[in-house]
């Protein structure tokens, strides 16, 4: 077992790692310091969920581009920009607080504006994770990743507490701004290698088509994708009603703070345990255990009225979302291919926080019209039952090896002038001859080659007999363009290297293929 301590031998890393703790324990102080605003406001329990929902709703509009436009520019100075960005959005808080003026509308507008930063830069954020450590310590450096940010969400809430009753609202936003300085200084020194393109560069809009089609051809990420939105829409009103929670059992930040912290650092407990449980028990196993102990943690938070009697119930639900959400995340990242890992990222990002968004104000909704107390055990209840959805997606124990796989010949272009990579439509047909004896079991091969033809850029995919010659197949796909068939060339995997096999071994001979471009832009 790789020891998780092993990827800060890499400066780089190191130096970015420590930067973003201060970072995102800014970002928990703020958390704090929005919710308690509106709380003091008696904006009410609606109002109160909402902050969180501004807080996750731009990651639900923006995630798609943003992973799109992290695979295509530079990624350093993505995150560079937005860290910029959320820098002023964050001075503006707290000038705003420090002022006497704001309100709860104003405070919501502002909070979507520094969230939209971080949606921006998340994906591409996640996906440079490869380029800062080596292979074998990217898992290691996930779960680094994990521990630092729940550290944060046990530091970050209760060291708000205290300096809002200390000093208010205001000083909690301030030294939230200035905790970006550190990312920035880091990111600002990084000299990260230009990347080489062998295809031409895809368009904003092209890559978040291709994000599209990847995950809906990729039957495994898209059953990820389906369990973590449906139990995040449940388990968000644990954080969404908490404040309200923590008004009724303590009349101070602090109670609060002491709450969310709790939660923080049952998260950091457990990540340091997923590891020892994962060698005991399958990967589904462990996911769905803590997907029920958040879900029984949810109906007591709703059901106990003492701050004591709460603080355990809170290190208990922490360590249980850390649990499946790491699993889950985990297993995105190392399914995806690099040259669509931000774009698979930011369509889970937006699942994800969309059911963060959409579950919040439900669930504050619910609160406003009935009771705290009745929305968190209805909440509890949805997140127990979500566990029946991993019959259709079950976790795999390993993932598939995402790797390049780059065999295809290159066709030979004939003609004088070279050509036009907008050119096409692109006709790509492959002549098969198949055994007697395993037509069935070709052709139900080719059920699964087909779904990786239409994954990674193919919108018309067919198989043909020929009534001419016996035992012949013809497979036939279409692809917008030359250019995106010339990334269909780097865009298979070592995982579909047993599909092709197979398929394979039911023919005598190999393939025969051939291009054809339409006549009009040839």
């Amino acid at each position: 077992m790789t020891s998780p301590w092993r990827p800060l031998r890499t400066p780089l890393f190191r130096n970015l790692l420590a930067a973003d703790v201060l970072s995102d324990i800014g970002a928990f102080m703020q958390t704090v310091g929005a919710a308690w605003i509106m709380v003091s406001l008696r904006a009410g329990p609606l109002y109160v969920a909402l902050t969180q929902t501004a807080s996750a709703l731009p990651f639900f509009l923006f995630a798609l581009p943003a992973g799109a436009i992290g695979d295509i520019v530079d990624r350093r100075r993505l995150i560079l920009y937005t860290e910029i960005w959320m820098v002023v959005i964050a001075t503006i808080i707290a000038a705003t607080t420090i002022a006497g003026v704001m309100t709860p509308w104003l405070l919501l507008g502002l909070t979507f504006a520094l969230s939209a930063g971080d949606a921006i830069e998340s994906p591409t954020w996640r996906a440079v994770l490869p380029e800062l450590v080596e292979k074998e310590d990217l898992a290691a450096a996930a779960a680094l990743n994990g521990i630092e940010f729940n550290f944060a969400r046990a530091v970050g809430p209760a060291l708000a507490g205290f300096i809002i009753a200390a000093a208010g609202v205001g000083a909690v936003f301030t030294l939230n701004a200035l905790s970006f300085l550190g990312v920035i200084v880091v990111v600002a020194r990084w000299k990260r290698p230009v990347a080489r393109r062998t295809t031409p560069p895809e368009t904003v809009l092209g890559a978040m088509v291709a994000a599209l089609r990847y995950v809906r051809y990729a039957r495994s990420l898209r059953g990820m994708m389906l369990r973590s939105g449906t139990t995040m829409f449940f388990a968000s009103a644990l954080l969404a009603l908490l404040p309200s929670v923590a008004r009724v059992v303590s009349d101070s930040p602090t109670g609060y703070g002491v709450l969310l912290g709790c939660f923080g650092a049952g998260a950091v407990l457990g990540a340091t345990a997923i590891p020892w449980a994962r060698a005991r028990w399958s990967t589904e196993t462990v996911a769905s255990a803590g997907v029920v102990i958040l879900g029984a943690s949810t109906i007591a938070t709703g059901s106990l009225h003492s701050l004591l009697m709460l603080t355990p119930v809170m290190l208990v639900a922490g360590a249980a979302w850390i649990v499946f959400i790491s699993i889950v995340n985990a297993l995105m990242q190392l399914l995806a291919p690099n040259w669509v890992r931000a774009r698979v990222l930011a369509v889970f990002m937006l699942v994800f926080q969309g059911g963060l968004a959409v579950g919040s104000a439900v669930w504050g909704s619910v609160a406003g019209r009935t009771s705290v107390h009745i929305a968190l055990v209805a909440a509890g209840i949805g997140v127990i039952a979500s566990v029946v959805l991993r019959g259709a997606a079950q976790l795999p124990d390993t993932a598939a090896d995402p790797s390049p796989w780059n065999h295809w010949r290159m066709p030979v272009i004939v003609g004088d002038s070279p050509l036009a990579v907008d050119a096409g439509p692109v006709l790509v047909t492959s002549e098969y001859t198949v055994r007697p004896e395993s037509v069935d079991t070709f052709l139900e091969a080719m059920i699964h080659y087909a779904r990786l033809r239409r994954r990674d850029g193919a919108y018309s995919w067919g198989l043909f007999r020929d009534v001419e010659k016996a035992n012949t197949y013809i497979e036939t796909f279409l692809v917008s363009s030359w250019a995106e068939h010339l990334r269909q060339h780097e865009r298979a995997t070592q995982a579909d290297r047993a599909i092709e096999e197979r398929v394979l071994r039911h023919v005598d001979g190999a393939p025969i293929v051939r291009h054809f471009v339409s006549a009009s832009t040839a």
